[in-house]
């Protein structure tokens, strides 16, 4: 597949361009100081040629437009400031959104917080009353780029997050849809996140679903 990475410098970002390439993928990674970063181990056997960097801001639409064109999926790993001020999260997934519409791209696989997964059938997570008040505004960012996602009628899966951990991958971890996992450990690793992102692409188990994920 040709993907397009968002987020591609941080520390999920880096795990999925680093797995996509080596699973044979081509991949086109956004940012602005992808030059900089250091994608791949200078030891590293996969084909570099597969990387296309892609230096853009999330915010711009004709760049955006141009990153997404011709691909065959979006895997999105933005982040942004945790007193939620920055609207990183919301504007940069409504910019997306817009952009694969038009130029036709369908997929979508995106992380956000746990806070958007199911408390119970009526009430969301960050709708608890013991929900940290200090995530409370990044959880509202992540809900409303949710929101977004669900409303948009593109084929999406959004990642409730838990704490993410700056390890590679094991290949142990436990899924679960729309709720967290019942045996949750509250953290994941980078490695592993990215690792059920591309698992995702090919297997489709939860489209148009929130996903619950712990180590």
């Amino acid at each position: 597949m040709k993907l397009i990475i968002f987020g591609a410098t941080g520390m999920v970002g880096k795990q999925l361009v680093q797995q996509a390439l080596f699973n044979g993928h081509h991949v086109k990674a956004f940012g602005r100081n992808v030059y900089t970063a250091d994608f791949l181990p200078v030891d590293s056997t996969v084909k570099k040629e597969n990387l296309q960097l892609v230096q853009g801001a999330l915010f711009d639409e004709g760049q955006v437009y141009d990153a997404i064109n011709g691909c065959d999926a979006v895997l999105s790993a933005i982040g942004g400031d945790f007193t939620g001020t920055d609207k990183t999260r919301t504007l940069g997934i409504k910019n997306i959104i817009k952009q694969m519409k038009k130029a036709s791209v369908n997929r979508i696989i995106a992380i956000g917080g746990s806070g958007i997964l199911n408390l119970d059938e009526n009430n969301l997570l960050i709708d608890h009353k013991d929900y940290p008040k200090q995530y409370i505004p990044v959880g509202k960012e992540h809900q409303k780029a949710y929101e977004q996602l669900k409303e948009s009628g593109l084929d999406w899966t959004i990642i409730g997050s838990p704490e993410i951990i700056n390890n590679g991958p094991t290949g142990k971890f436990i899924t679960a849809t729309d709720y967290e996992p019942e045996q949750n450990n509250y953290k994941i690793n980078a490695g592993d996140l990215a690792m059920f992102m591309l698992n995702e692409l090919t297997k489709n188990e939860f489209v148009k679903h929130r996903v619950g994920i712990s180590n």
